[in-house]
Parts: C-alpha cells; structure tokens; sequence
C-alpha cells in the first residue's frame, strides 16, 4: 500500500514475498537469469539496477545519450592489467568487451544517417538500439524509463502525459521493428509502472501517485488486442481509500505466469524467481 516510488520500485525488482524480511543483494531477473541455461543477460541502465542483482555478473550499458567511450584501447588494457590478478578481472574485461560491442552497434548506425535527417529522441531511439542489440547478443534485458510523475498540468488526450505515453508506445514499436519479425516471435515484452493515476485530478491538475494500474504485455506470441485479468466497476465504493483503482493483480503472479508459460518452466523452479508466488495464467501466450 505504500505509495513511495522508491519503495514501490525496489519492491518490484526484487520479487520476493511482501512480508517478511528483503534482501537486497537478490533481484527477480538474476533468479531467473540462474534459471535460464545459455541465457545472456544485460540491463540498459548506467547502474546495476536491483532486479538485476546476486548471482553471476550481469554487465549494464546506458544507451542515452551514447557517444565515443571515454577510455581508449590502450587505456582500457591498463585497466585490465591493474585488476588482472584479482577476483574484478573477468568483469573488468568483460565490462569492456561489451562497451565495445555497444559502440560498435551504434556506430554503425551513426554513419549510415543521411545529413539532415530527423533523428528519434529520448527512449524512441535508446529502443531501437536496444532491439539492434538483442537481436543479435543478449536474451534477458531490463530497462528504465522515467518522468512518470505528473502533479502538475498533465493534460488529457493531449499534454505531459500522453505525450510521454505516445513516446513509450513508438519506443516499444521500434523496438519491434529492429528485432525483426523472426525473434520477435520469440520475444515477450513486459511494462510494469511502480505506481497507477488517482480515479480523479488533484487541485494543480495532475493525477500523481495512485495506486491500481495495468501491464502491458507485448510479443510476437502474444495474444493481445485485448483486456484480461480481474476488473471492478468504477464507482465511489470500489475505489482504494476512495482516491485510487484498486490492485487486483500481483504482479510476481502476473509475470511468472508469462515466464512460466514462455520457458515451460516446473513449479520448483518458478519458485526459486518468484518465492511464495501462486502464477496466474491469463492465456496471454
């Protein structure tokens, strides 16, 4: 019920059970990285975020705003050599062999820009580079997007909100694009919010901080078009602490459902990503 951000997302990216004590060093995604045999890993933020945390090095590469890496090559085998002998080796190397492979990737995509074309900004574009990469190196990511907070003139169908809304929409659809059809029948995509819009606006025009929200769930064998799971009338006495919609879905049940179904994986082992979780199957794939 909290309605703190930070808790809220820390709360996601573990996983674990509501109650009872939280352990910090173990987010959901490293579980499930743990589960997955062959699977290769990566998060497109500056920093190690939590869902990420525990287990076997998982390396992080933020996209925005990418330029030439800072340490060249020569700089960059010093580096390796001063850690070499220590347990950080393999990750110091390992964390260079991806920033090049990063850099490589867009590169590319740099140069072949026509002068004076248009670029996509923000996460429309970070998107498209994330599905270059994946398409071809990684199986598991995990990515941010931020400047949901709107206590202040967030607009209707027009304004803040929906124009963030249309930017995280385009950012999905290329990502599709760039993977291509092929692995993106293989690919399930999963956005979760750390907090919903309160049912009515508050006195600056802005809807911030509510509680009950949706998922969406995206994918080449997904079965969407579509609402399912539970859903209540929208009247004054369904709403949460007369302000909010109210949860009906938890959301480990909801994502290790999905992981569940695209990984076929036995109870025991969904237990070990999602401890104490009863998945709920909605036939989304």
């Amino acid at each position: 019920m909290s309605r703190s951000h930070f808790e809220t997302q820390d709360t996601i990216e573990l996983g674990q059970q509501l109650q009872g004590p939280r352990d910090y060093g173990s987010g959901f995604m490293s579980r499930l990285y743990g589960q997955l045999a062959g699977a290769r890993p990566i998060a497109f933020t500056d920093q190690l975020p939590i869902v990420f945390r525990g287990g076997a090095p998982i390396p992080n590469f933020g996209l925005a705003g990418m330029g030439k890496p800072g340490v060249d090559d020569r700089q960059a085998k010093l580096i390796e050599n001063m850690y070499r002998s220590e347990d950080l080796g393999a990750s110091v190397s390992q964390g260079f062999a991806v920033r090049d492979e990063v850099y490589r990737s867009i590169s590319a995509e740099m140069l072949a820009a026509n002068r004076g074309a248009v670029s996509a900004k923000g996460f429309e574009l970070s998107a498209r580079r994330m599905g270059r990469l994946m398409k071809a190196d990684y199986t598991l990511g995990f990515v941010d997007v931020g400047g949901w907070d709107t206590h202040v003139n967030e607009g209707a169908a027009t304004g803040y909100l929906a124009g963030r809304l249309g930017e995280l929409g385009r950012g999905l659809a290329g990502f599709a694009d760039e993977i291509g059809p092929d692995v993106w029948a293989r690919t399930t995509v999963i956005v979760v919010s750390e907090f919903g819009r309160t049912f009515r606006e508050n006195g600056d025009r802005g809807t911030d901080h509510g509680h009950g929200s949706v998922y969406w769930v995206l994918g080449g064998a997904v079965k969407g078009g579509r609402m399912v799971g539970a859903q209540a009338p929208v009247t004054q006495v369904g709403l949460n602490q007369n302000r909010d919609y109210p949860v009906l879905t938890d959301y480990r049940s909801l994502i290790g459902g999905v992981v569940r179904r695209a990984y076929e994986m036995t109870p025991a082992r969904l237990d070990q990503v999602f401890p104490g979780a009863q998945p709920k199957d909605l036939g989304l794939i």
